[in-house]
């Protein structure tokens, strides 16, 4: 919750420096051209003061105060990154041995499966806990299944986060997507089967040892 509150706030200074990037004056604006973001923040912190009084002076005035304080969240970030994954790595290592997971992903699915650990007695109820396991809709002689609307939608989109990692950058997920187009799925249908294999391997990862997360039963 905290890191998620800091990367929006993040998100919302750097849009504001932005905006007052726009309006001020065209040599102040030309100088911070092109930049990316973190060269951006970087210039604008070095930024000199001018004369007291004008649109100049208000503009960099306003440009400093946003970078410092994109700086001092960029370290608040760091410091719940690294919190998070100290947790995970005292209890639960190899979930982020697992290619794709990382700690926002990690702790997500963990939360999950800590909040509701009478439901977890399988890869399958931990892929039903997710919203990932397929829902029978066969009427008469149409077999067909469709998407699961229900389970943790915070723990669904962290397994399709890692399900995005893998296909961008593991031979073995690409090749399993195309194997599954060739067998006639669409490209959509061939990704959520990789998402319900993924899941399955974490499931089975999670089980493994105790949840840091997990509610104990009175």
């Amino acid at each position: 919750m905290a890191k998620v509150c800091a990367v929006k706030a993040r998100t919302q200074a750097i849009n504001q420096l932005r905006a007052v990037l726009v309006t001020a004056s065209p040599e102040l604006r030309e100088s911070l051209e092109g930049l990316t973001i973190p060269k951006l923040v970087r210039a604008c912190t070095t930024l000199h003061r001018s004369a007291a009084g004008t649109a100049t002076a208000a503009a960099v005035f306003t440009l400093r105060l946003l970078a410092r304080r994109v700086e001092e969240l960029d370290d608040e970030i760091a410091a719940l990154k690294q919190q998070i994954t100290d947790v995970i790595m005292q209890h639960i290592p190899q979930l982020l041995d697992c290619y794709g997971v990382g700690p926002d992903t990690a702790a997500a699915l963990l939360i999950a499966t800590g909040d509701n650990p009478e439901r977890l007695h399988s890869e399958a109820s931990f892929a039903s806990l997710c919203g990932v396991s397929p829902v029978e809709a066969s009427s008469g002689k149409t077999q067909r299944r469709r998407l699961n609307r229900g389970g943790d939608r915070q723990a669904n989109s962290a397994l399709y986060t890692i399900v995005l990692a893998r296909l961008r950058w593991e031979t073995r997920s690409r090749s399993y997507v195309e194997r599954r187009i060739a067998e006639g799925k669409t490209r959509r249908e061939a990704i959520r089967c990789l998402i319900g294999e993924v899941s399955m391997l974490i499931g089975e990862v999670s089980m493994l040892r105790p949840n840091p997360w997990a509610v104990t039963p009175r």
